[in-house]
């Protein structure tokens, strides 16, 4: 039995290189990638349109009506305008966060480009985002886009993941192996 996870992923893909492929033919990758850019950002501040993506209690024509509604109202248009209502229609609107991140990460490859996850303890200053960025372009050989969050937690340091290379700085980390290693000592 296939899981969840490599289920949406598959489609995710699918749907993403489909997009992908019509938007270079059409020209209007950009655009595309613009688009999609504002309804995620939709998404991430509307609980509401998180709820109407996700829930399958929605019919697809309700979802279609209240998509059509807001992606008209922020001026998403085009081929991402309908992409997002073709994933509505087929009933695999849940999947649209992945197949977003799909988009980009093709697009990305396509461009020679590496998105690097950074998790800081602390907001970065544009000086260490320069610096990180150069240092990882250097070690992978590609541009790099950083895209930056924060988590206290780790109380100092930085957790970067680039592709499946994870680089762990953290001094949460470093304390809990310390803490494992005391524990075998005594």
């Amino acid at each position: 039995m296939t899981d969840n996870v490599s289920l949406v992923s598959g489609v995710a893909k699918r749907y993403a290189s489909a997009l992908l492929d019509l938007a270079e033919e059409s020209g209007a990758t950009a655009d595309v990638e613009r688009d999609l850019g504002t309804f995620e950002r939709m998404l991430g501040d509307s609980a509401d349109l998180v709820r109407l993506v996700r829930s399958p209690v929605f019919s697809a024509e309700e979802q279609l009506a209240a998509l059509d509604a807001l992606l008209a109202k922020a001026g998403i248009s085009g081929l991402a305008a309908n992409f997002v209502k073709l994933a509505a229609r087929n009933r695999r609107l849940f999947a649209l966060p992945d197949m977003i991140r799909a988009f980009r990460a093709l697009l990305a490859e396509k461009r020679g480009e590496a998105t690097a996850e950074v998790v800081s303890a602390v907001a970065l200053s544009d000086a260490h985002v320069a610096a990180l960025k150069d240092a990882l372009a250097a070690s992978t050989g590609k541009t790099v886009n950083i895209s930056a969050r924060v988590d206290p937690a780790l109380i100092g340091g930085l957790v970067v993941k680039v592709g499946s290379r994870m680089i762990d700085t953290s001094l949460r980390t470093k304390l809990n192996s310390l803490k494992f290693a005391m524990k075998e000592v005594g």
